[in-house]
């Protein structure tokens, strides 16, 4: 499964600006839609373009490994280990 970091991502950029950063103002710069970054930010596993993956990691100036990862299934919704 593909783990997203949208809403980790909207919190740093958050600290570091020190400005709210919403999903409206995301999708108004990025031209992705609102109902597609919710997706992206709160559903498990959701699928989205490489073109969506491209605008955010432009957006957020990161690399696609600060944007998500690759869990494998059977650890999924498994307690990280500390």
């Amino acid at each position: 499964m593909i783990r997203f970091y949208l809403q980790e991502m909207i919190a740093e950029q958050k600290f570091k600006t020190g400005k709210k950063i919403t999903l409206e103002a995301i999708a108004r710069d990025t031209g992705i839609s609102k109902v597609t970054l919710s997706r992206i930010s709160s559903q498990r596993g959701y699928n989205t373009t490489t073109d969506n993956i491209d605008k955010l990691c432009v957006y957020f100036g990161c690399s696609v490994a600060q944007l998500m990862e690759h869990v494998p299934d059977n650890l999924v919704g498994q307690q990280p280990k500390s």
